[in-house]
């Protein structure tokens, strides 16, 4: 159908969700090219859903007061009291019982929609192993490192910050921790200038590449459980301790395949339910 020659107009609640997840902004918010670019996709989107709803496979879809209950506290539940919801509902031109009659409609159309996606077909070993052996880049897994770090700025606004003494606090830091290796949580939490200190300087599993370069290139040159030299990058001083390794792998087709049956069930019943749109009438 062409939107041109027949399109339904969306109700504000349409609107308001696809402002949302084109600009992640609501309508009165958005520029006039957003909101006309916005109205659009919305209208179509309504257009849609209505056809969904004419079909004989919703003719037996029923919605629990209990099941919009929860889809409208849902909504309820990201505001901090009444006064402040109601009033985002009135400013997008809604009010409790026109959100609950577009979420009931809502909950329709994904019934129906879930409905067809379950008429898709399984998927077999044959197409699993067929798309492991043409997509096996997909399952290379790079090294990673669990990494933590302990930071020190340099500022020659403040003496104890200057480059000299920067380096030198850190390198009596380091001297301790040659020592005792197991407190450098606590050390983090002592003297590092990084909001990671709170929890003990973690910079969790990291790949190469995305560090500083100078404390990626440290951090993969050490061994588990080893404390760097005091290293440099463009914001300051840092000690960096590489906790765990975990080797490169490319994953086998056993540890794969639930991966991939997860992709490609996902792409076929996204495929039913575009052959079933397609077939509605008007």
């Amino acid at each position: 159908m062409n939107p041109s020659t027949h399109q339904a107009q969306a109700d504000p609640y349409t609107l308001l969700r696809t402002a949302l997840a084109l600009f992640k902004k609501k309508p009165d918010e958005l520029q006039a090219a957003e909101l006309r670019q916005a109205e659009i996709q919305a209208a179509n989107e309504f257009t849609i859903e209505t056809r969904v709803l004419k079909a004989p496979e919703a003719g037996a879809v029923i919605i629990s007061d209990r099941e919009l209950q929860a889809a409208y506290q849902e909504i309820r539940d990201r505001y901090e009291d009444d006064e402040s919801f109601l009033s985002d509902l009135e400013k997008n031109h809604l009010n409790k019982a026109s959100l609950e009659a577009a979420l009931y409609r809502q909950c329709r159309v994904n019934v129906v929609m879930e409905l067809i996606a379950s008429r898709s077909p399984d998927i077999n070993e044959v197409e699993i192993g067929i798309y492991y052996h043409l997509h096996k880049e997909q399952f290379n897994r790079p090294e990673l490192r669990e990494a933590c770090h302990i930071y020190m700025s340099i500022n020659p606004d403040y003496p104890e910050n200057t480059r000299e003494a920067a380096f030198l606090r850190l390198q009596e830091v380091r001297e301790k921790l040659q020592k005792k290796p197991y407190k450098f949580a606590e050390f983090a939490l002592q003297h590092s200038e990084c909001p990671t200190a709170l929890q003990g300087g973690v910079l969790g599993w990291v790949p190469r590449g995305k560090l500083y370069p100078e404390i990626d290139a440290v951090l993969f040159s050490i061994k588990a459980g080893e404390v760097s030299k005091i290293v440099e990058s463009e914001i300051g001083f840092h000690l960096v301790l590489c906790k765990q390794i975990q080797k490169a792998e490319t994953l086998s087709l056993q540890k794969a395949t639930p991966k991939i049956r997860q992709i490609m069930s996902d792409r076929s019943r996204r495929t039913c339910q575009r052959g079933w749109l397609a077939s509605l009438s008007d």
